[in-house]
């Protein structure tokens, strides 16, 4: 399986592309704007057609992608309900972009076909995903975890020495820490971090260092 880091949009917000050529299957993690023409090249030189698009939250800069991407590819959209609002609603967050973004476009909502919860287990690319929940950056953040390849990716929920920003609606640090201790710190300490912005990181070094939660 390749893993295609695919850095995007505005904030650079990390996408993440699986392939699998001997499948000739492919999985898109997180849909920042304008990440569809790199998606669609990597895909043609993969020889793979997208399948399924996971989100692993609401917030704007990690799903206004994926509107394209599904028209695209008809992708099957997975996500957790805690966010359903920004997703179906996106434009609920205009206030927030406007104080950092004035005249952002505007962003279309992604109509998702499967509502994923904390323990869910399917099987994707020939190798089994688990679902965790880990809420506290946003009510509907989960991380989609692949252990027999030792890779997790967690959205905005933990960064290579830092977490996730905790004063947006929905947010709260005592949450987001209990989260990142039950389902996160409880992964081998060799699994590989892949945050939703900036470097890759793994568990076992964020349990060690991280200032903001300690092991």
């Amino acid at each position: 399986m390749n893993v295609h880091v695919l850095p995007a949009g505005p904030i650079q917000t990390n996408a993440y592309l699986l392939t699998s050529p001997e499948r000739r299957d492919a999985v898109l993690i997180d849909a920042p704007l304008g990440v569809w023409p790199e998606v669609r090249e990597l895909l043609e030189k993969d020889g793979c057609k997208l399948t399924e698009l996971w989100l692993t939250h609401g917030h704007f800069d990690h799903m206004e992608g994926g509107a394209e991407v599904v028209q695209a590819t008809r992708a099957q959209v997975k996500a957790h309900a805690g966010d359903q609002h920004y997703f179906e609603n996106p434009e609920t967050m205009r206030g927030f972009i406007e104080m950092f973004m004035p005249g952002h476009p505007v962003i279309l909502p992604v109509k998702t076909d499967v509502w994923v919860k904390g323990g869910d287990r399917f099987e994707a690319l020939g190798v089994p995903v688990e679902v965790r929940h880990v809420p506290g950056h946003a009510e509907g953040n989960v991380a989609f975890v692949l252990p027999t390849l030792g890779a997790a990716f967690v959205g905005d929920s933990l960064f290579a020495g830092a977490i996730g920003r905790t004063d947006l609606p929905g947010g709260s640090f005592e949450l987001l820490e209990k989260s990142i201790r039950a389902q996160l710190y409880t992964l081998p300490d060799d699994t590989v971090i892949f945050p939703g912005h900036g470097p890759q990181t793994t568990v076992g070094a964020e349990k060690q260092s991280n200032p903001y939660v300690a092991a």
